[in-house]
């Protein structure tokens, strides 16, 4: 049995033309290096919504089946049980069964109980170590930090603390530690960034002031462009403009440029820890022999959070600063994002930059919220493509039997391995049928062909082939296939347990609940 190390770095909310290998201008030095030493994917899926997309990556299983339909709460009877199942093996356990030293830093957000210690927590489903936040997003200056099964005091941290620096340090110490003793290792990087509360340093801030000024228009079309020269999407640049972006408006610019410039120094943030960690690989002489992934758990995120916003508990959005200051909640342009008393998302406009050129957002299932930037890379084991490009499709389930087949292991799961498409980028796809459901979102797609529908609205039929930005409705052109793609939709969803939406739905309004607000 081979035995390369694994690494799995995942973003959190990044959208797919935000880093450099994929046309985006957020400075992206460490990607553009890990990309140079492998593969890139262009047609790579996950969920629309973190706690599927992190159920399916660690199980190899669509998230409905193993209790992550929606986010971490208990909805049932007539809802997700918001944990995820035990009846399932993750990643972890089966690789530390096969004697791998196994370690998660950052986001877990796979539980439903995030206050005591149950099976569902990730030191009780294979990992020996975790430091990181239980829910789906919080401040990046005083999370509800965990170290293994306790929390660690704010007393324990230092002045500069930043949550996507902890997760590094983690990860480095990690992979220094297991390389030394020669240790094969399984590490799980699940960085909070970008996901909101836009928090930076301001000395990454500053130097995207400048880069936005032109307006969220410009941002795109120079993206198209690069997306085009690069390879990526071929004919980018000249795709219709099918996202109707409003105009750059008079008002409050300086605050819209400020969202984006935090939220590209998020990014950047992440970068560096990525940087680090390839850096503790080589220094460690282990470098050749790791399997290294990276990839976002959704599209980018158009969540506004209105100004004055109080619907969050304390575990997602501190009410006080460390240093016992109200902590300003909410979308107010009288407010500058960025320090730890500020609270802010980015909005519709600029995730609309950040998933370039697709259509829609994390939540939905249209391509905008279910395509990622994809990267990997196995020097040792030919995955080792100078940058290369698949346009193969490939799905979060497919990570667990890829990391089985790169172990000589046999995979029980329902994802394919993708190590051919890797070793031979310029392979074809073949006709794989892939299938979502999120909220009553709805896709399914065959071959080229890619059939979506958004919750109340009418079945879309389109043509990946020649239409990825989903511009060209051809379903009244093709009612026989819709037909055929529709009864493979209910098949998969029947035979999947997904719970029609309307249940859920149903199920908070008999209990004088409102749907629950997004922590993730």
């Amino acid at each position: 049995m081979t035995r390369p190390n694994v690494i799995i770095i995942l973003a959190d909310d990044l959208g797919f033309s935000d880093i450099g290998p994929f046309g985006g201008e957020i400075d992206t030095p460490s990607l553009e290096r890990l990309a140079a030493r492998g593969v890139r994917m262009t047609s790579y899926y996950v969920t629309p919504r973190c706690s599927p997309s992190r159920a399916a990556l660690l199980t190899g299983h669509h998230p409905h089946s193993v209790g992550i339909g929606v986010l971490t709460a208990d909805d049932r009877p007539n809802g997700y049980p918001g944990s995820l199942s035990t009846e399932v093996p993750t990643l972890a356990e089966r690789l530390k069964n096969e004697g791998y030293a196994t370690g998660i830093f950052g986001k877990w957000h796979l539980a439903s109980e995030m206050r005591e210690p149950s099976d569902t927590w990730p030191t009780r489903r294979g990992f020996d170590e975790f430091r990181g936040i239980l829910p789906g997003a919080t401040s990046y200056y005083r999370p509800p930090l965990m170290q293994n099964e306790q929390q660690v005091p704010d007393t324990a941290l230092p002045e500069s603390f930043y949550l996507t620096d902890d997760i590094t340090a983690s990860g480095v110490d990690f992979v220094r530690r297991h390389a030394a003793q020669q240790d094969p290792f399984l590490l799980c990087l699940t960085y909070t960034a970008p996901h909101w509360p836009l928090h930076a340093a301001e000395q990454d801030i500053a130097k995207y002031r400048e880069r936005f000024t032109g307006g969220w228009a410009r941002a795109r079309e120079d993206r198209l462009r690069r997306l085009e020269e690069i390879g990526i999407i071929p004919g980018a640049a000249a795709l219709p403009d099918s996202t109707a972006l409003p105009e750059w408006p008079e008002d409050h610019r300086e605050w819209q440029v400020e969202r984006m410039a935090v939220y590209a120094a998020q990014v950047e943030a992440l970068d560096r820890g990525v940087g680090r960690i390839l850096d503790a690989l080589a220094d460690s002489s282990v470098e050749e022999d790791t399997l290294v992934l990276f990839f976002s758990d959704n599209g980018g995120c158009a969540e506004e959070l209105p100004p004055g916003l109080k619907a969050f508990n304390e575990l997602v959005c501190p009410p006080q600063t460390r240093s016992g200051e109200t902590v300003l909640v909410g979308n107010d342009p009288e407010v500058m994002p960025g320090a730890a008393d500020t609270y802010q998302s980015y909005g519709e406009q600029w995730a609309t930059v950040s998933n370039a050129p697709f259509r829609m957002w994390k939540r939905w299932v249209h391509e905008g919220g279910i395509s990622t930037p994809f990267i990997a890379s196995w020097p040792a084991g030919g995955v080792n493509a100078n940058g290369d490009i698949s346009r193969a499709p490939g799905h979060v389930i497919d990570i667990v039997p890829t990391v089985l087949d790169a172990l000589g292991l046999p995979s029980d799961t329902e994802g394919e391995s993708l190590l051919d498409h890797w070793r031979n980028p310029s392979g074809e796809g073949g006709e794989r049928l892939l299938h979502w459901e999120h909220i009553g979102n709805a896709a399914v797609r065959r071959g080229d062909w890619k059939l979506v529908r958004e919750w109340g609205g009418n079945w879309e039929l389109y043509d990946m082939a020649t239409d990825r930005i989903e511009s060209r409705n051809l379903a009244a052109e093709r009612p026989d296939l819709v037909r055929e793609l529709v009864a493979e939709y209910e098949s998969w969803a029947s035979a999947h347990d997904v719970i029609p939406w309307q249940d859920v739905l149903s199920n908070h309004a008999a209990r004088g609940l409102a749907p629950r607000r997004a922590e993730g």
